[in-house]
């Protein structure tokens, strides 16, 4: 729930609790369900009565979905389970309809267009709340018309294609650093933005943000102007404003060249360390070889540390909302339960697509034995696990036997190291799926192929690269401690 709710995905929870005429008496997981599901949602309550339930579910269901969504809990004590109720006695409660829709000041939307085309080195920020905006369409429209760069955040992939023209996600540092008007749409100045602050923004940036909820707005950081609405209706907003002035961002700017020749730089960089042919591999080499077989509107899962940040600049999503990965609140364990959701999902489709987990061996480590739920229900997802021997690094297994003549493993084995080459692999196969083992480049396009084109059952790689493998030279950490 309270992933959900950082992440603000309209989950409901219900779940069942004590019976009533036993509370403070010792009961069976006797809990404060209630007052402790407050603390991580936007909605708990417990029904009063049978007659109560559909009102209460109703709201739930309400508050998940108008505003900022987010997580709702509904509590169903132990003794209203088997109890019965008169039909005639039961509050009638109506399906509530979709959310409102709400448009942005006229004069806030005019102002920002003001201050955008005044800007000299201008960005746009497409964060996750774009995508469940469903604002793809003006999206695009909008970034096309203006001329302008664009930068997804991790979930706001695919809302427009990973290889358009106009995205600078391979010049992230620079963009973000060097950017005096940033556009947020549908994103928060939080730590995967690092808080909007120096040393990774400009300490003069104007922020024009955009979002549907008002506690957000100058959130760290002040905003220039504050657009308050749905992101869809806001964008189309500007649009009319856009098209009435015929603004356009010229292409031969230096601005577009700064960041035109860092991300050919950057490209390059990656380039050479993919098409290392070195054994055990590396992260890139792996990425590398994985994105030249996945197809165009599959789902990605994703979670870890370096398998994570470095499949996210690798895998392109085409598509809006086909990326889930640990996400605002960094929670591992939740891959394969994503992944089991979305295959649910597809399968009752008649073209489904396919959902691809890409795991570190650590985040597999949280809730690996989802496999078997994925073998009982015949989804047929497709695991990945970049498997390094631990969390960031690892060591080999010749380092792995020396350590073990030092003395007591638990003593002498770093805390963030994992056994060496462990079969997950077969840990799939012992439920009936298909396991993979993998060292080189041929064997991981041969399994990944022979993967794709089973329907039936799902599949586990079990990829084994270098111990010592890590991400290219980074101009700043992956969390900055920025300015606060």
């Amino acid at each position: 729930m309270a992933n959900a709710n950082m992440n603000c995905w309209p989950v409901i929870v219900i779940g069942g609790s004590s019976d009533r005429n036993q509370e403070t008496a010792g009961a069976f997981q006797e809990f404060p369900q209630v007052e402790a599901c407050r603390l991580y949602s936007k909605f708990s309550a417990r029904p009063s009565s049978l007659e109560a339930i559909p009102s209460v579910v109703e709201k739930a269901v309400r508050t998940s979905i108008y505003g900022r969504p987010g997580a709702v809990y509904v509590d169903i004590a132990g003794d209203m389970v088997n109890a019965k109720v008169e039909r005639n006695k039961v509050r009638e409660a109506f399906c509530c309809p979709p959310p409102p829709v709400s448009l942005a000041a006229t004069a806030a939307v005019k102002e920002a267009l003001s201050v955008l085309t005044a800007a000299k080195t201008p960005l746009v920020v497409i964060g996750k709340g774009a995508a469940y905006s469903r604002a793809e369409d003006a999206v695009r429209e909008f970034v096309e018309e203006t001329g302008l760069p664009f930068l997804p955040t991790p979930m706001g992939k695919g809302v427009l294609p990973d290889d358009h023209p106009n995205c600078v996600a391979a010049a992230r540092s620079r963009a973000l650093l060097q950017a005096d008007v940033v556009l947020l749409l549908g994103a928060r100045l939080n730590w995967m933005l690092h808080f909007g602050l120096p040393p990774r923004f400009n300490p003069h940036v104007k922020i024009i943000q955009v979002d549907l909820c008002a506690e957000e707005m100058g959130n760290n950081v002040k905003a220039g102007v504050s657009l308050l609405g749905d992101i869809s209706a806001v964008v189309t907003q500007l649009l009319l404003c856009v098209h009435k002035d015929g603004w356009k961002y010229p292409s031969n700017t230096e601005w577009w060249s700064t960041l035109s020749e860092k991300i050919a730089a950057n490209a390059k960089i990656s380039k050479a360390l993919a098409l290392k042919g070195t054994l055990p591999m590396n992260y890139y080499t792996v990425f590398h070889h994985i994105s030249q077989l996945l197809p165009y509107d599959c789902i990605i899962v994703s979670e870890g540390a370096n398998t994570m940040d470095i499949g996210r600049t690798m895998l392109n999503n085409y598509l809006p909302r086909h990326r889930l990965d640990a996400g605002t609140f960094g929670t591992m364990g939740v891959g394969l339960g994503f992944a089991i959701a979305a295959a649910a999902v597809e399968r009752t489709k008649t073209k489904p697509q396919r959902v691809i987990c890409v795991e570190g061996d650590s985040a597999f480590g949280f809730s690996g034995m989802e496999v078997e739920t994925m073998c009982r229900y015949n989804l047929p997802v497709i695991i990945i696990v970049v498997n390094n021997n631990g969390i960031y690094s690892g060591v080999d297994s010749d380092t792995w036997k020396e350590m073990a003549k030092m003395g007591d493993l638990t003593s002498v084995a770093p805390p963030v190291s994992l056994l060496p080459e462990a079969r997950y692999d077969e840990v799939m196969t012992a439920f009936g799926g298909r396991g993979f083992l993998v060292r080189t480049a041929e064997e991981l396009r041969d399994a990944l192929q022979l993967s794709l084109d089973d329907w039936e059952r799902p599949s586990l790689l079990n990829v084994l690269i270098d111990p010592s493998s890590d991400r290219k030279q980074q101009e700043f950490p992956w969390l900055t401690r920025s300015n606060l």
